[in-house]
């Protein structure tokens, strides 16, 4: 709709408070803000009738088929996608050659699943078994020795 920058509408402002004054700005902003409200409810609804009115007569269905008519590759592509669609949707004969690799292939990823989470939990163990490990030394490390001197009078 407008384009109004910052800059722009820091311009509006200050004519605004020289033309208007300080005393009545807030009430001009106001008044401003209720008008541009109502402006932009009135838009909306004159768009909600319009799409309303564009539902009623069916003419979404036509622009969506025309829309698809105009464009080749998108209407090829939808054809490629229902048709890709139809081959998922088919049910494999288990005893088939295809049944049998299929679950296989299945099998083989559980497998491979599995194997995967086993070598993620140990490598979770060792990274803790190391850090347990070196919180260990830092607290043996931080912790006084009894055996040590306190102070300057055990020195002499």
């Amino acid at each position: 709709m407008f384009d109004l920058g910052w800059t722009e509408l820091l311009v509006i402002g200050v004519v605004a408070l020289i033309v208007v004054g300080p005393k009545d700005l807030p009430v001009l902003f106001r008044n401003v803000g209720r008008f541009v409200g109502k402006a932009k409810g009135m838009a909306r609804e004159f768009s909600r009738a319009m799409n309303d009115a564009a539902d009623d007569s069916g003419m979404r269905d036509v622009a969506k088929t025309f829309k698809s008519a105009t464009n080749p590759m998108s209407s090829a592509m939808d054809g490629v996608k229902s048709a890709a669609k139809s081959m998922t949707d088919l049910k494999i004969d288990p005893e088939s050659e295809t049944g049998k690799l299929s679950a296989k292939r299945a099998a083989d990823r559980k497998k491979i699943e599995a194997a995967s989470a086993r070598k993620a939990a140990e490598r979770m163990k060792r990274d803790a078994d190391a850090a347990l490990a070196k919180a260990n030394e830092l607290d043996a490390a931080l912790t006084p020795d009894p055996n040590a001197p306190d102070g300057p009078e055990d020195k002499a």
